[in-house]
C-alpha cells in the first residue's frame, strides 16, 4: 500500500489519523509479524472486519516487544465505499463523525489495545514521516520491595542504588544531533543519525523517570540510552564515557539495553495542516550531520 496520503475523490480512499494506547507485554512489538500477536496485526484485522476490505495501518513509531503506548498515532487509508460500513442507522446529534467507531472497537479489541480517537487525517497527513516528534518515558522503581502490583507491567524494578544526578548530567552531554551507532542496533539502509531533543532524569521518591524526546529514534535506541545511563548512575561508568560513545560507528557492547517492561510511548507531535507535505519530503530526505 502507497506511503502517498489519500484523497477522497469519490471513488478512492480516505485517510484516516488513529489516536491508539496499548499494554505492550504481550504483544512482539508494533510490526506485522508471521507468526508472533503485534499491535499493528490485532488492529489491521479489527479494521479489516470492521470495513469488510483489508486494510493496513501505519505508524508514528514501530514499538518493540513489551513497549507501551498511551500516545501513538497512526493512519489508515480506507476506501471511501467502505465508509458506510461503520456509520450507525441513525446518529446522535453532536457526536463525531467516528465516535460509533471508536465505541464499537473498544468492544471487539482485546483490553491490552485501544482506539482513543478517529478522524480524517488532513491533507499530506503520514502519521510517520510528518511527525515533528516522539516522546517517550522510561520509569523504574528502586524501592527495596520492587513495584507495586498496579505498575508491575510498566515500571521496571531496580534492586541497586542510582545516582540521579549524575545521571542528569552524562544525559545532557547526547542531547543534540549526532551518530547514536553506539546506541541502535544494525539495521540495512537505515541511518544512526538523530536529534536528540530532550534526556533529562527526575527522581520522585523511589521513582525515577528518564523523558526522551528525538525528531525519531532508531532501533532500541531509547533503551540503549537509559541502559548506558543506568551504567553511570550505578558508578560503575564515569559521566563522560556516554558522550565518547558517539564517536562508536557500530552498537556498543558495553552496557545492555534497558528492559522494555519501563518504557512507553507518550506523544508524537505534528505541524500545523498547513507544514504537513513540508514536513514529509524533510523526513524522507537521508539524514547527514
Amino acid at each position: 500500500m502507497s506511503d502517498e496520503p489519500a484523497i477522497d475523490n469519490g471513488g478512492g480512499l480516505v485517510r484516516l489519523r488513529l489516536d491508539i494506547a496499548y499494554d505492550g507485554t504481550e504483544f512482539a512489538g508494533w510490526a506485522v509479524q508471521a507468526g508472533q500477536r503485534t499491535v499493528a496485526g490485532v488492529l489491521d484485522e479489527a479494521f479489516s472486519t470492521v470495513f469488510r476490505t483489508p486494510v493496513q495501518l501505519r505508524a508514528a513509531g514501530r514499538t518493540d516487544t513489551g513497549v507501551h503506548a498511551t500516545g501513538q498515532v497512526a493512519h489508515v487509508d480506507v476506501p471511501v465505499n467502505a465508509l458506510p460500513h461503520v456509520y450507525p442507522r441513525t446518529t446522535r446529534p453532536g457526536g463525531s463523525e467516528f465516535r460509533p467507531l471508536v465505541q464499537r472497537l473498544g468492544r471487539f479489541l482485546p483490553r491490552d489495545v485501544r482506539v482513543l480517537d478517529i478522524a480524517r487525517a488532513a491533507p499530506g497527513f503520514d502519521a510517520r514521516f510528518s511527525a515533528l516528534r516522539r516522546h517517550y518515558e522510561y520509569r523504574l522503581s528502586t524501592a527495596p520491595y520492587g513495584v507495586e502490583p498496579q505498575d508491575a507491567r510498566f515500571v521496571t524494578p531496580w534492586p541497586r542504588p542510582l545516582d540521579v544526578d549524575v545521571m542528569a548530567a552524562a544525559a545532557r552531554d547526547l542531547v543534540g544531533l549526532h551518530d547514536f551507532a553506539a546506541f541502535c542496533r544494525h539495521r540495512d539502509g537505515a541511518t544512526t543519525i538523530r536529534d536528540l531533543q530532550r534526556f533529562d532524569w527526575v527522581r520522585d521518591g523511589d521513582r525515577v523517570t528518564a523523558y526522551v524526546t528525538a525528531d525519531a529514534f532508531c532501533w532500541s535506541m531509547v533503551r540503549s540510552l537509559v541502559g548506558a545511563l543506568l551504567a553511570v548512575g550505578e558508578h560503575r561508568r564515569e559521566p563522560g564515557w556516554c558522550a565518547r560513545l558517539l564517536k562508536e560507528t557500530s552498537r556498543s557492547s558495553d552496557f545492555a539495553a534497558a528492559p522494555a517492561q519501563g518504557l512507553t510511548l507518550v506523544g508524537v507531535d505534528y505541524p500545523p495542516d498547513d507544514e504537513l507535505e513540508a514536513r514529509t519530503k524533510v523526513t524522507r530526505d537521508l539524514r547527514v550531520l
